[in-house]
């Protein structure tokens, strides 16, 4: 099937970050587009309000007629449905075209010139730098991003077809899908465990997709990974470095070295070193499109940011909030090292709910021993996503490995009131399930407590 035969697209798990970004791109060029999802969200109610026809229930009678036809209608899932799910048993049953959302972001990205952004850490930052840079240097672009840009107030952006944006996610090895012209690895820590068994295999994975380059295409490393490409890095000796940094009212001001110059007092305002290398590997990338890099450089000093990547939803003198999406040892520890950095002698409390209860069985003592820097920790229960619970492996187990006298384990609706008890200096929430829900409503109440 392609693009011209496709007259419907119907989603299954619609109100996934990377799936709402490919609802976005087929309602914006003509296509009917519907789906289903679990709840209800905010992300599901923006694509209601666009015209996209969603609805809660695995049901087929809940699916309009011309989304029945398997001539003319394009299904996408994402691997968390479940393959008991009704409506996606039919439609492999009956005859319909069926794709994976990274299968079907292969096909939209293949005639384009790609930029793929893989890493376990860093991607959507990444991702969404990159796509502010060409957009800002008017390239014509795609972006399908994996989590909603501070710039485009969305996780979609549409400026044209010549060049695509997009997350090589290498959740249930998906970037194998990918072809891309310019790839950048940021991170390679053990992650997904569930899938790959063990780091090795998740290597592996990644020394494939580079494989995936086109003929002339060119890879980006973070120097120190085990995998040939070219490099980029912090005060070292890659070919893209970042050296004599300041900082000045929450502002990083250095010098950026690339193979051909040396760019100084480049400016870039979002907090932390992982974000530094995010931007520089954006930048890199960028000049890969043929952008003049002094004026990559100006674009880098506008960059506002992610939703929940190092978010400040409070800045005050006395008290501030910062939300993150973090939800493995690695990021938490580059969320410590920011806050350190950016706000150093802060009394710091950090709330935390934990993603999968696989992840948390994997890295427990890594867990305990990130959360464990933190001057104060709440610890929600963990949010299982996709999974089926775990014996003995809850927020409990958890707590009890953190070695700090100041931790408690909470619920949701209790929060505020501890919160405003141990009436922190900063407050710091992370995890990537459903506490992102609760950011909103903490950001008002505790604005109106100060």
């Amino acid at each position: 099937m392609n693009l011209k035969t496709i007259h419907n697209v119907y989603f299954i798990g619609i109100g996934g970050i990377g799936m709402s970004a490919l609802a976005r791109y087929y309602k914006g060029i003509g296509k009917n587009v519907a789906g289903y999802d679990k709840t209800e969200t905010p992300l599901t109610r923006q694509l209601s309000e666009n015209g996209i026809s969603i609805h809660y229930e695995d049901n087929l009678d809940e699916i309009t007629t011309a989304f029945l036809d398997n001539s003319t209608t394009l299904v996408v899932y994402t691997p968390a449905v479940p393959s008991e799910h009704q409506e996606l048993s039919y439609f492999f049953s009956n005859g319909f075209e069926v794709k994976k959302r990274s299968e079907v972001l292969g096909m939209i990205t293949r005639d384009t010139f790609c930029f793929a952004v893989a890493g376990t850490h860093g991607k959507t930052t990444t991702s969404s730098i990159l796509a502010h840079l060409l957009k800002e240097t008017g390239t014509p672009l795609s972006a399908f991003l994996g989590g909603i840009s501070e710039d485009f107030n969305s996780n979609f952006l549409f400026e044209g077809d010549e060049y695509s944006v997009v997350e090589a996610d290498e959740f249930d090895r998906s970037f194998l899908q990918l072809s891309p012209d310019v790839a950048c690895i940021t991170s390679m820590d053990a992650d997904h465990l569930d899938i790959y068994g063990d780091s090795s295999e998740l290597i592996k994975s990644f020394m494939e997709f580079a494989k995936k380059l086109k003929p002339d295409g060119k890879l980006f490393v973070r120097n120190g990974l085990p995998i040939k490409g070219i490099t980029y890095g912090i005060e070292d000796d890659s070919d893209y470095c970042i050296r004599n940094i300041k900082i000045e009212h929450g502002t990083y001001i250095f010098d950026l070295g690339t193979p051909e110059t040396t760019i100084k007092g480049v400016r870039f305002s979002k907090p932390g070193r992982h974000n530094l290398l995010n931007g520089l590997v954006a930048f890199a990338m960028a000049i890969q499109a043929g952008s003049p890099p002094y004026r990559l450089a100006e674009a880098l000093k506008t960059f506002k940011g992610v939703q929940r990547r190092f978010s400040y939803k409070i800045k005050a003198e006395d008290f501030v909030f910062i939300d993150d999406y973090a939800h493995h040892p690695t990021e938490i520890n580059a969320v410590f090292d920011a806050i350190t950095e950016m706000h150093p002698g802060k009394r710091v409390l950090a709330v935390f709910q934990p993603h999968l209860f696989s992840r948390t069985r994997d890295f427990g003592d890594d867990f305990a021993e990130s959360l464990a820097k933190f001057d104060s920790v709440l610890l929600l229960e963990i949010y299982p996503a996709r999974e089926e619970p775990i014996e003995g492996i809850n927020a409990d187990w958890l707590l009890e490995k953190i070695n700090n006298p100041n931790k408690k384990l909470i619920k949701k609706k209790d929060l505020i009131s501890e919160i405003r008890e141990q009436n922190p200096e900063l407050l710091v929430t992370m995890g990537a399930g459903d506490i992102g829900l609760e950011v909103a409503n903490l950001k008002s109440e505790l604005e109106h407590a100060n």
